[in-house]
């Protein structure tokens, strides 16, 4: 065999080499849950409970492939710890289903349900986080019903400004990546820019689409406010916030997954 062959077969062999070793290596360095494979989605609902509101989002993940998992949490006014725990049972049934990891979105309360539970348990779990319409400082609804004693159970307590429960609380715990989506017109999140999170993206959707009218109930169903959960959610990470460039395209998105 000629020198020229043997050196042309031996960088041959050192790239088949090569290539075995990064697909026997690369899967032990991904330990990161940012760089596993996407899991079912965790819908939490927000205060009250109610599963009724989440269903355009279940619709659109749907429609996007993804396995989306409505998480009971009772009436939805009970400890947001308790509620947080009902989180990782689903988790952990996906978990056992054999899912990397698990995204998750919370809507409204639920943001701060998801927060409770990657603090604790789901640290090493959750792949990405998406909350809409959380109030993460607190919220003056739930303070006025704080003043009003029976009125506001223990959920709504928790939820008011300064509460120990969101004193305690750190802003975007674990290893995930955050996504934070609000609208300027929230109603019930007030001050609406009480969604805020240090740490997470931070998705304002009049930022995004000057013209967006989004009260808080209208989130989960808004086509801009879908397109970015989506965008969220994606296999690639985005390298920065949505900007008013991407506007019709992210509504369009939205639209198209939620069947529009």
């Amino acid at each position: 065999m000629s020198p020229r062959r043997r050196a042309f077969l031996a960088g041959a062999l050192a790239v088949v080499v090569l290539g075995v070793l990064a697909l026997v290596l690369v899967p032990r360095l991904a330990s990161d849950p940012a760089d596993t494979a996407a899991g079912p989605v965790l819908l939490v609902p927000g205060y009250g409970g109610s599963t009724a509101s989440l269903a355009p989002l279940v619709t659109a993940l749907r429609t996007a492939g993804r396995d989306p998992r409505v998480v009971e949490v009772g009436d939805g006014t009970g400890d947001l710890a308790a509620q947080a725990a009902a989180v990782g049972r689903a988790a952990d049934a996906a978990l056992a289903e054999g899912a990397a990891s698990v995204d998750v979105v919370g809507y409204s309360a639920g943001g701060v349900v998801a927060r409770v539970w990657v603090a604790g348990e789901g640290a090493g779990v959750a792949r990405r986080v998406v909350t809409l319409g959380s109030p993460h400082h607190g919220t003056t609804v739930a303070d006025l019903g704080a003043l009003l004693g029976g009125a506001c159970p223990t959920a709504c307590r928790q939820l008011a400004e300064g509460s120990d429960l969101l004193a305690g609380l750190p802003e975007t715990p674990g290893s995930a990546r955050w996504t934070s989506i609000w609208t300027r017109d929230d109603e019930t999140v007030t001050p609406p820019d009480s969604a805020v999170l240090a740490g997470a993206e931070d998705v304002e959707l009049q930022a995004v689409c000057a013209d967006a009218r989004v009260t808080h109930g209208g989130l989960p169903g808004d086509p801009l406010a879908v397109g970015v959960v989506l965008r969220s959610l994606g296999r690639t990470a985005p390298d920065a916030p949505p900007t008013s460039a991407d506007c019709a395209a992210l509504r369009g998105a939205g639209a198209g997954a939620l069947g529009g």
